[in-house]
């Protein structure tokens, strides 16, 4: 029989319906009979046919007409939110979408799988199966690991040895042995009081990610998790069932606990819960909604679940893919810049870069070179001023190498961290099958991500200060010889000013959010754990810093693109008018003043989505390959659009 949840005021309530061809407004009047029956005082509807609503489906939140007939609008364990009219008692509804903005991509369910082993997930991996590109299974070898980790806990509970975690409490209480009777309660109740987090959730994406890292870290097999409960977490990803994770409460050290206990609370049945067909509902009835059952933890199982670095790792892996993505297009946009400045490309020659040959350095240089070469792109823009008096270009422009470079230099350290984080096993006790014992550890601590993270945004932060400097040069006039703030009628028309103030706005927060959380800490569980990371902090700001830098790039690509209007009919490289028409393409020339904010955020997507990388790939893949002699070869990652990593078993679904 047909059955639907429909959430009134803050009970979530499952109707059946044996003819689905009666209308919205039949089972709505069902939801209010059974919410009302369940009431001392009826819940105050004193009429239930009197009352009106109105019935929204959850996915999407579309508005249901109250004559729809059922089987037109509605699919079986469909969820409906119904909103009484008048009604001024507070609903715990949250949203159907958590985090969603003009950067959040719609979910559609994945044909491929990734194979999970513990050993071989890469930050980019990471972030597809955050996205949902991918589903995920357990390679045989993981499956055998994860079973011989089970049996050795099994045999610890059945002689009755006293083990941290598994026959005793946590922190402060280790020393308290607990009965046997009492071992499933004792996990149950460490996923309860630990999930005690506070904030917004997370995104969708970011949930999946947090999910798909941690299901990896298990199948290692020195957790001591069952392969039965790794297989519920499993289905529950795959049906992208994402517990409500609040996005505060981490230190770092033991691990992320609150967030991993939230994200464990859900899959118990217990909280809340999203998925693309529900929404927001309580977690029983999303997981019932796609025919999965809530886990029923073993010993040791609560604590294998929240002990790790999951949550700083996971924000740490979309840090590490966004700030290479954008350092990359930093590049291109600050070539356009330099075209529209008039700047030379003499300070780019393979020569100097050789003499400090640090190898971000020379691979900025090198793009420079594969975008701006005369010899291979003829521009008439540097044509017309090949014979000015300019001995040499202001740092922001001569130094993009040095500066640019060393931001390159420091993703490709902090994202060796990530993967290595990705693929450790980070609970305690550790279970060596091997051994026939557990041994208790520190690898839970977060200092390592936190540490590389906060390194992280300070590095990528120095793209947004050039860039800021770059574009208060394209709107001055006494710099960059063209119409103040690159708009005709000056005056009656401001043009980019306040563009540039934006773009000042988000470099000033990002010289606050680049101080270091990771120097911080302050001791907690009663001095147990006496120092901490704060990891989650670090992440958090990471993406945040990452973000703005994004934001102020995507303001030099509007200008630069705006200055490009007032050198016509001269034209820039091949490269570059390729980009400039990918820009014109979602954003007009600008006549005259207009609402700005849908311009930056429009340019600011095709960063996201690394369109502009894409545009100029080819160009300075061909450069690569053709110009530079066999003895100095290009750099491998200086136009590779993802870097390398593990081969990866992926089956499509049948």
């Amino acid at each position: 029989m047909p059955r639907f949840t429909v959430h009134v005021r803050d009970e979530w309530l499952m109707v059946p319906c044996k003819d689905t061809a009666n209308t919205v407004n039949w089972l709505g009047l069902e939801a209010l009979k059974r919410y009302a029956k369940n009431k001392p005082d009826n819940g105050g509807i004193q009429h239930i046919k009197e009352v009106r609503f109105v019935a929204r489906r959850c996915q999407g939140q579309g508005l249901l007409d109250g004559d729809d007939i059922i089987d037109d609008v509605l699919e079986d364990n469909d969820f409906v939110e119904l909103e009484i009219e008048g009604d001024t008692m507070s609903s715990d509804f949250i949203p159907s979408q958590p985090g969603m903005s003009y950067l959040t991509r719609p979910y559609r369910e994945p044909h491929e799988y990734i194979f999970l082993d513990g050993n071989s997930l890469s930050s980019t991996d990471l972030v597809n199966l955050g996205q949902g590109l991918y589903k995920i299974k357990l390679t045989p070898e993981a499956e055998k690991k994860v079973e011989q980790s089970r049996e050795l806990l099994d045999t610890i509970v059945k002689e009755k040895k006293v083990v941290y975690g598994i026959t005793t409490g946590f922190g402060k209480f280790a020393r308290t042995v607990i009965p046997i009777s009492k071992l499933k309660e004792l996990q149950e109740n460490l996923i309860r009081s630990h999930s005690a987090g506070l904030g917004s959730p997370l995104s969708p994406e970011r949930t999946r990610m947090l999910l798909a890292l941690r299901i990896n870290v298990l199948a290692k097999g020195h957790s001591g998790i069952s392969l039965e409960t790794l297989h519920t977490m499993i289905q529950a990803f795959n049906a992208s069932c994402l517990s409500f994770v609040p996005e505060k409460g981490t230190v770092g050290a033991s691990g992320d606990l609150a967030p991993l206990s939230h994200l464990a609370l859900g899959l118990m049945g217990e909280g809340k819960m999203w998925s693309p067909k529900s929404g927001w509902a309580d977690a029983k009835y999303v997981l019932e909604a796609h025919g999965l059952r809530p886990i029923s933890l073993k010993p040791k199982e609560g604590l294998a679940l929240i002990n790790g670095t999951q949550m700083i790792t996971s924000l740490g892996a979309e840090s590490v893919e966004r700030a290479e993505s954008v350092a990359r297009q930093a590049d291109i946009i600050a070539a356009l810049t330099l075209e529209v400045l008039k700047g030379t490309t003499k300070a780019f020659d393979s020569d100097i870069h050789e003499l400090r040959p640090h190898p971000g350095q020379k691979e900025v240089a090198l793009r420079f070179r594969a975008l701006l070469d005369s010899d291979h792109h003829p521009s008439e823009i540097a044509e017309s001023h090949r014979f000015c008096d300019r001995v040499q270009d202001a740092y922001t422009m001569r130094c993009c190498p040095q500066v640019h470079g060393i931001v390159t230099d420091t993703i490709s350290f902090v994202r060796n961290i990530i993967n290595t984080e990705i693929n450790s096993a980070t609970d305690n006790p550790m279970v060596f099958a091997e051994r026939g014992e557990t041994i208790s550890g520190g690898n839970f601590h977060g200092e390592y991500p936190a540490k590389a993270l906060d390194y992280l945004a300070i590095g990528v932060h120095e793209l947004a200060s050039i860039s800021e400097r770059r574009i208060e040069r394209l709107c001055n006039p006494s710099l960059s010889e063209l119409p103040a703030f690159l708009v005709n009628e000056g005056g009656l028309n401001s043009g980019f000013m306040i563009a540039h103030c934006t773009a000042a706005a988000l470099v000033s927060e990002n010289k606050v959010l680049c101080h270091p959380s990771s120097v911080d800490s302050l001791s907690t569980s009663a001095a147990t754990e006496d120092h901490v990371s704060m990891g989650g902090w670090a992440a958090r700001k990471a993406l945040r810093v990452i973000e703005h830098v994004e934001q102020v790039l995507a303001i030099e690509l509007l200008a630069a693109c705006q200055g490009i209007e007032f050198l016509r009919p001269l034209r820039t490289t091949t490269p570059l008018e390729k980009v400039y028409d990918l820009v014109r393409s979602v954003v007009k020339p600008w006549i005259k003043d207009r609402f700005m904010s849908a311009d930056i955020e429009a340019v600011h997507r095709l960063l996201v989505d690394q369109k502009v990388w894409n545009v100029a790939k080819p160009y300075i893949e061909k450069y690569c390959t053709e110009l530079l002699p066999e003895s100095r070869p290009c750099s491998p990652t200086a136009f590779s659009l993802e870097p390398p990593s593990s081969p990866r078993k992926r089956v499509r679904l049948e």
